[in-house]
């Protein structure tokens, strides 16, 4: 769970990057508009995931 986290945040921060340099939503580009269906599916997800990985900075480290 840890790795689709974070791959769901490399996800997202890759398209704010695009927000930011060239003003592309890739995810609303692919799916139709930031207020189409499939459009707040992702981007809830990618939430969801983020949220995940913000637990990975309160967890106790292993030995090695």
């Amino acid at each position: 769970m840890d790795r689709i986290a974070l791959l769901l945040v490399i996800a997202g921060a890759i398209n704010w990057l695009l927000v930011g340099l060239l003003q592309l939503d890739l995810v609303a580009a692919i799916f139709g508009g930031q207020n189409s269906f499939m459009s707040r599916v992702i981007y809830t997800v990618v939430g969801l995931g983020g949220l995940w990985a913000l637990s990975l900075l309160f967890r106790a480290r292993g030995r090695g």
